[in-house]
Formats: C-alpha cells, sequence, structure tokens
C-alpha cells in the first residue's frame, strides 16, 4: 500500500518551503497544519527541523512536543539528530520515527547501534542527493549533507545498499536538483534507490501535480510520496491525491 506523506519543514517555529533548498518562504503554523493533515487522511506526517546541522544544533524538543500532541498518524522527525541520545529524546515525546542524515553519513555505525536498540522499523535513513553532469570526476548520483551544501564524493545507490545493510528500516530519498520545482520527481535516482533495495524507498523533492505522484511510484518504484508546497499552498489535498492514485490502480488508504 502506498503511503501519502505531507513534510513539515520546520524553521524558527514555522512550516517554510524553498527551491532547491535554499529561499524559503513562510508556509503555516505546524501544529495548524498538523491536525489539517491528519483530518485530510495523511498516512504519515514527517517534521524536518531544517536548519538545526546547519546550525549545529540539536532539533528543538519544544516544536517537536506541540506537534505531536496534533499528530493522530505515525511521525517521523528529522535534523539535528546526532546521538543515540538525541533519539531517546525525541522517542521519549512519542514520536514514532527517527530520520538521519549528515550524522548517518559522518558515523554510519549509529545507524546500526539505532536498530539494534530501537528496532529497524524507527530508524529512517535521508539520503539527499543531486546530480552531477557526465564526464565530471563525481558519482553521476551524489550524496549530499548540511541541508544540501556540501558533496560527499559517495555514490546514492551504493551509500543507499550501505544503510540498508546497517539496519535502516527505510529511506528518505529527496532531490536537491528537484525540491520545490514543482516539475516532478526526479525519476532516474528514485528508482536507482528503490531497485538496489528492499527496504521503502519515499520519493521527496519535486512535487507538482497528481500526475508526479503516480510516476514516483510506477516509473520510480517509491514505496511512498512526499510532498509539502503542493499541499501546504493548497494546490492538492490529500484526498485529492489518494483518490487519483486510487482511479489509477494504485493501492492506498483511503
Amino acid at each position: 500500500m502506498v503511503k501519502v506523506i505531507p513534510c513539515l519543514d520546520i524553521k524558527d517555529g514555522r512550516v517554510v518551503k524553498g527551491i532547491k533548498f535554499v529561499n524559503l518562504r513562510d508556509a503555516r503554523d505546524p501544529v495548524e497544519a498538523a491536525t489539517a493533515y491528519c483530518r485530510e487522511g495523511a498516512d504519515e506526517l514527517a517534521f524536518l527541523d531544517i536548519a538545526a546541522t546547519v546550525e549545529g544544533r540539536g532539533t528543538r524538543l519544544e516544536w517537536v512536543k506541540k506537534v505531536r500532541k496534533a499528530a493522530t498518524v505515525p511521525f517521523t522527525v528529522g535534523g539535528g539528530i546526532r546521538d543515540i541520545a538525541d533519539m531517546k529524546a525525541l522517542f521519549d515525546l512519542g514520536v514514532d520515527k527517527v530520520s538521519i542524515n549528515t550524522a548517518a553519513v559522518k558515523k554510519p555505525e549509529l545507524i546500526k547501534e539505532a536498530s539494534r536498540k530501537f528496532g529497524k522499523e524507527r530508524v529512517v535513513v535521508a539520503i539527499d542527493g543531486k546530480k552531477n553532469p557526465f564526464g565530471s570526476k563525481l558519482p553521476r548520483l551524489e550524496v549530499v549533507v548540511s541541508g544540501g551544501m556540501e558533496g560527499t564524493g559517495l555514490d546514492i545507490v551504493e551509500w543507499a545498499k550501505k544503510v540498508e545493510s546497517l539496519g535502516a528500516g527505510e529511506i528518505l530519498l529527496t532531490s536537491k536538483d528537484a525540491d520545490g520545482t514543482k516539475e516532478g520527481y526526479d525519476l532516474e535516482m528514485t528508482k536507482a534507490v528503490a531497485e538496489a533495495v528492499k527496504i521503502p524507498v519515499t520519493a521527496s523533492g519535486g512535487a507538482g501535480k497528481l500526475e508526479h505522484l503516480y510516476e514516483a511510484v510506477v516509473t520510480g518504484k517509491a514505496s511512498a510520496v512526499l510532498c509539502a508546497s503542493v499541499f501546504h499552498f493548497g494546490e492538492i489535498s490529500i484526498p485529492q491525491a489518494k483518490r487519483y492514485l486510487a482511479d489509477k490502480g494504485i493501492s492506498v488508504r483511503l
């Protein structure tokens, strides 16, 4: 069953949305957004404290606490999670899953440790990627960290296989190039990762119309689709997205 997941990118206590990880604009209040999305039938909620790593701090727990109270569906939190203690603090607040990105790249054994301690179903590895031109010395699909500002030289598919072997329960895959453009998910990247691993892959970055969600599942082989701008600014509603997918023969929870 394919999941439809709204994403709350949080900065300074507000939901924001940018393009290619920059030029952020205010979208709405996180508690109000979480309440509305749960009511409309979101399968899960993702909450990303997008400035935490860049600002060199942990996740703002007071923001998480407020949204957790409003959320009636499984709730994933990422951004600024550096170690097991940070994860425990979030799980103690009632968070269902944690999502790690930069910390996983810098210290891959954290994935194994978290998976052993909390169960793999609670450990999401977020992978942000960008495309490099053919002929460059870098991988065609490269992992980026620190809010997309730092290249790693890691090949996305190789990294995805590694995080699976270390015990990640799922992968949240975001294309920096497609993020906020509304021109569609990066299907090449999504398909490459989804076909390389057995764990679920959530497609993220670039949803602009209903067809894009369908393409992510059918061409990109994603198990879930994550959207931000189209939901925040009322261009597509969650019921509309689910009805569209169901009418196309995709199994969703209506």
